[in-house]
């Protein structure tokens, strides 16, 4: 397979005043073939998938008509799976597999993610778009008995099938107990409201989306807890051969959030990191315009910890993450590296599913897993 880390560029094809111009007879064939969108059944998946068919729609007046969108709901093995963490049963592609194999069948024309939700590497012949703005990636905490992760009593039961989210919580909290804890969103709020656990973690963007800001007693500092790389970014597949969907999503592209996604994914690659390794990303733009990228990762007891933050230039964001990434390596306490491998932490080692190549981020920047 191609191993080629590379970020692929797809223009608008637009006129010198910046409209966009396309040929009227593919605007006719395009009007007259449906768009089939796959999506996992989740309230959220299907909630973040409305919300794409709605831009699509106001962008592409064509696909305003009732029969233009099918929405195709396809059940994945991570939504079968739910009594299993998902390092024991094949890591965050178990999200993501079904729909791959649906549109390589051409069944599905698109599909629609969360951006953390993908891995490391893309089935060869499928590509990756980030698409629009990011919202805040930060981690939400909730819990009943207290306000924040400091406030939490001694010995207090903390639900989380995180790796990254468990590792950042006892390097900041050794005492207290970590417990898996998978589910939807609804069946993790219940587990908090039931007392099964005395708090857990869920993405902010996530509880955004689905209008439950409610439920959330605080957000978590990036200081104290980093997010998952991609967090609060909704991502889209399709066929890398199809024009008309590559198209359509190069539309939605945010450039500052292309950039700042290829830059994590990139450091991601170097690490290979998976649901088995404790890694955590976030890349933003400062404000003279240049790309932020903070990185680390932990020892997945939480007893050593690395963290990097470099600048890079904001047209070049794989590279910023290929710093990061070595640099981490070099500053890492070789212990850790150890433990990790102890733990059955695939860290800087072959892919194992090997019919994948490494993704294409696309754009116009030159349920949940975590």
């Amino acid at each position: 397979p191609h191993q080629d880390f590379r970020v692929v560029l797809w223009p608008r094809r637009c006129g010198i005043d910046g409209a966009v111009h396309r040929p009227v007879l593919a605007d006719l064939r395009e009007a007259l073939e449906k768009l089939r969108i796959g999506t996992r059944g989740s309230t959220l998946a299907l909630n973040q998938t409305r919300s794409i068919v709605e831009l699509l729609k106001q962008h592409h007046t064509y696909l305003q008509d009732s029969s233009a969108i099918e929405t195709v709901i396809i059940k994945t093995t991570g939504d079968r799976e739910q009594s299993r963490l998902l390092a024991e049963i094949g890591g965050k592609g178990l999200f993501t597999k079904e729909l791959d194999e649906a549109m390589l069948r051409d069944e599905i024309d698109l599909a629609i993610h969360s951006m953390k939700d993908m891995p490391t590497v893309m089935p060869e012949g499928i590509v990756l778009h980030a698409i629009t703005e990011r919202k805040d990636p930060r981690d939400a905490f909730i819990s009943l008995i207290a306000n924040n992760i400091k406030s939490l009593p001694k010995g207090c039961k903390v639900g989380t099938s995180s790796i990254r989210r468990k590792s950042q919580l006892l390097n900041l909290r050794p005492d207290l107990k970590v417990i898996p804890l998978r589910g939807n969103v609804d069946t993790r709020l219940r587990k908090v409201s039931e007392g099964e656990v005395d708090a857990t973690f869920l993405a902010y963007a996530g509880l955004s989306r689905l209008g439950k800001e409610n439920e959330i007693r605080s957000l978590i500092d990036v200081n104290e807890m980093l997010p998952a790389v991609g967090q609060g970014v909704l991502a889209a597949t399709c066929r890398e051969g199809d024009l008309r969907a590559n198209n359509l999503l190069s539309v939605l592209a945010h450039p500052n959030t292309t950039a700042a996604v290829t830059a994590e994914r990139s450091m991601l690659r170097v690490l290979d990191g998976s649901c088995h390794t404790p890694i955590a990303g976030m890349a933003e733009v400062g404000e003279t315009g240049a790309l932020i990228l903070r990185g680390n990762i932990l020892q997945p007891d939480g007893g050593r910890k690395a963290e990097v933050s470099l600048v890079g230039n904001f047209d070049n964001p794989e590279q910023l993450g290929i710093n990061v990434a070595e640099k981490l390596i070099l500053e890492s306490d070789p212990e850790m590296f150890n433990e990790i491998k102890r733990s059955q932490s695939p860290l800087i080692t072959p892919h194992p599913e090997t019919e994948y190549k490494q993704d294409m981020v696309k754009g116009e920047a030159g349920m949940s897993s975590d």
